[in-house]
């Protein structure tokens, strides 16, 4: 098992706590599920799936208020017209500034995958990507408009040191896990054999007690009694 190692960066962030209904508050700390995203902007594959190791926190952790618009409904496609002036909602929000993270995850076969998958290949083609700074869409830190930069360290190659703070983070969200065998639930899309697909399933949140020792940000493993719903 590989791990790797991408260098994460950017003006603000927010990884908005589950718990805040109407204002979006962020976490202290990059949450594993944006880590995973992050990677996946890199290289998706409905063959692969990534696990978090770990998050380094690399600058001090800083806030900042802002105001914005949001869209309160959906627009629904062929059912009727949608006006944004009627629907738009202004709200505040509590972001991170001045961000970065080295994250690190490996990548694991899921038991769909076919024959034809190797753990090789998948590996050539991210290390083959991240070198040239490609990416499946642009990466982001918790929210679409809060894009940012990353940059593949390979192994052995210089990292910066994260910040020397300890401090508990408290009940922080793993990731959310669905199951599409279950009929009657949301709609989202899943990985399928023939790549993105929306299905109907159950998605379900998970959490774990997160701290950091040094900056470090240490992420248990998916099936850790450590993770729980």
């Amino acid at each position: 098992m590989r791990t790797y190692c991408l260098k994460i960066w950017g003006d603000y962030a927010c990884f908005t706590r589950p718990e805040m209904k109407v204002e979006r508050v962020s976490y202290d700390v990059m949450t594993p599920s944006a880590a995973r995203a992050v990677f996946e902007a890199v290289l998706w594959k409905p063959a692969i799936q990534w696990v978090v190791d770990k998050i380094e926190v690399l600058n001090p952790i800083r806030w900042t208020s802002i105001r914005r618009n949001e869209v309160g409904s959906r627009a629904i496609v062929g059912k009727h017209d949608f006006f944004i002036e009627e629907n738009r909602q202004q709200r505040a929000g509590l972001l991170l500034r001045d961000v970065a993270y080295l994250i690190h995850a490996h990548m694991v076969l899921r038991p769909t995958a076919g024959d034809g998958n190797s753990m090789a290949k998948f590996m050539d083609m991210f290390e083959r990507r991240s070198a040239k700074g490609q990416c499946v869409m642009q990466p982001y830190l918790g929210c679409r408009e809060f894009s940012a930069y990353f940059e593949w360290l390979p192994e052995g190659g210089q990292q910066a040191l994260p910040i020397e703070e300890t401090r508990d983070l408290g009940l922080m969200l793993y990731d959310m896990a669905f199951s599409p065998a279950k009929k009657g639930g949301v709609s989202f899309m899943g990985a399928t054999q023939k790549g993105w697909a929306k299905v109907e399933g159950d998605a379900r949140p998970s959490f774990f007690r997160a701290r950091i020792d040094r900056g470090v940000l240490n992420v248990p493993s998916p099936d850790s009694p450590e993770v729980f719903q």
